[in-house]
């Protein structure tokens, strides 16, 4: 970017129609929206459209769902990689760094400080009668989450015969990846098979292009296509292959000077984001069983603590995964040599790149062949096909949680008799304050607070 050019973005320009825009307004929009952006993806989704569309104006309704089309068929955290799509169409690639990296950034500085205080203090009985009445709480969110996306997905009988074939492959045991592999190639199987689109399968939010738009956008339907959104494939494979050689180094660099639980952490988190479609209560399952049963870096609780934690932050639910990395480093033998909040840190933000870098790659690489197309390919039955595994795989994730959240004694054979009844019923008005009552997540988790409190004050827990 020339020097003209550079001083042109951080001028605020005012245009018919829509809000002043800058690099330097796009930037305090991102970082704010960094640190309000509580409520999950869907509330994120609807706060970006808010500022964006309807009130600077900056883009048009059909290219933001258009965008929001894209990120919603490709794995990992679908609000900031929409946030990243919509700072590369404002302003290049540097752009959509920003704008990602300012969506996130907030989130992990909570997250290292909420680390360091649960490592300091967890122990602590005032500590322990707070999170005594969010673990229930957990549990009600993500139930609550596959009542959810099941209303969602589950409206034919070829997605409930998924859902279920997927819960009984689950409770054998059967690795995440093999459930959602297996999910997806038999959608694609039953698209091929059908010739056309299947009874109640997913489809793309309506982007009806013929139809004009109120006047007053920055980029409507009609804007030309800068020429960093020209698919060429040249630089698809430049996009790429950067995205790889930064992978590389980092993840070479954290082999070599630390080795262990770090580079560990890395490809771990690297093959998460891959592979978990769906949001971030899909990531969850697969993250509890490598985290949590087959590397042992962190426990159940702890978990579940740390997803808690994540609902009453600002940015991405999957943020858990930096609290995750801060414990399990902090935790861990290898980063001894280095003071527990140092090690802690090191270990969040491995999670953290290693968890954002391939979004920013989906993005960056992708975006302009998606605006050169204007469509969304024939992908809607494998995504449905594999959004339905995903209702079992967090119902087999709600499972696991109840049997440490209600029988915590953890015996043999969990009975009525050991069953913490005061957790049980804060599960259920929890989940009765969300569904049917309609109550935020902020909300639910503050008064589920207030109970376990309560319990804890009358010597019940």
């Amino acid at each position: 970017m020339s020097e003209a050019s550079l001083a042109a973005a951080f001028e605020d320009e005012q245009a018919p129609g829509h809000a002043p825009y800058s690099l330097w307004a796009a930037l305090r929009l991102w970082a704010t929206l960094g640190w309000t952006s509580f409520g999950g993806p869907a509330a994120q989704i609807a706060m970006l459209q808010a500022e964006l569309v309807e009130k600077r104006r900056w883009i048009s309704p059909h290219r933001f769902l258009h965008a929001l089309n894209y990120c919603m068929v490709l794995p990992g955290p679908e609000a900031q990689q929409l946030a990243t799509y919509m700072g590369w169409l404002l302003h290049g690639p540097w752009g959509g760094i920003a704008s990602g990296a300012l969506f996130v950034l907030p989130s992990l500085l909570i997250m290292m400080v909420f680390g360091t205080l649960y490592v300091s203090f967890g122990e602590l009985p005032e500590v322990q009668a707070l999170l005594y009445g969010l673990k229930p709480a957990v549990l009600a969110i993500v139930l609550a989450a596959s009542v959810r996306l099941g209303q969602r997905v589950l409206n034919g009988a070829l997605w409930w015969v998924i859902c279920g074939a997927s819960l009984v492959l689950l409770l054998f045991k059967t690795p995440f990846v093999v459930v959602i592999l297996l999910a997806g190639l038999t959608g694609w199987a039953a698209y091929l098979f059908s010739r056309g689109p299947l009874p109640g399968a997913l489809q793309p939010r309506s982007v009806d292009f013929s139809q004009p738009e109120a006047p007053g956008f920055l980029i409507d339907d009609h804007t030309p296509p800068p020429e960093r959104a020209l698919a060429d494939p040249r630089y698809l494979a430049a996009a790429l292959g950067v995205g790889l050689a930064i992978w590389a180094l980092l993840y070479g660099g954290l082999a070599s000077y630390f080795g262990g639980i770090l580079a560990d952490m890395a490809g771990f988190f690297t093959k998460a984001a891959l592979v978990t479609f769906g949001g971030a209560y899909a990531v969850l399952p697969y993250v509890f069983d490598v985290a949590v049963e087959q590397k042992g870096w962190v426990t159940t609780a702890q978990m579940m603590d740390g997803l808690a934690l994540g609902e009453t932050t600002p940015g991405p639910l999957v943020m858990v995964n930096a609290f995750i990395g801060f414990l399990a480093a902090a935790q861990h033998p290898d980063l001894n040599f280095v003071a527990i909040p140092v090690a802690g840190a090191m270990g969040a933000l491995v999670a953290t790149v290693f968890t954002f870098l391939p979004s920013f790659v989906f993005i960056l690489a992708g975006a302009p062949w998606v605006e050169a197309s204007r469509r969304i390919p024939a992908l809607m039955a494998p995504l449905t096909a594999i959004s339905s595994a995903v209702v079992a795989v967090i119902i087999d994730l709600g499972f696991t949680f109840a049997r440490h959240i209600l029988w915590p004694t953890h015996t043999a054979e969990a009975s009525w008799r050991s069953l913490d009844v005061v957790a049980a019923l804060i599960s259920i008005l929890a989940i009765l304050l969300m569904l049917q009552f309609k109550m935020g997540m902020v909300r639910t988790l503050l008064a589920c607070v207030a109970m376990g409190l309560l319990a804890s004050a009358l010597g019940l827990p």
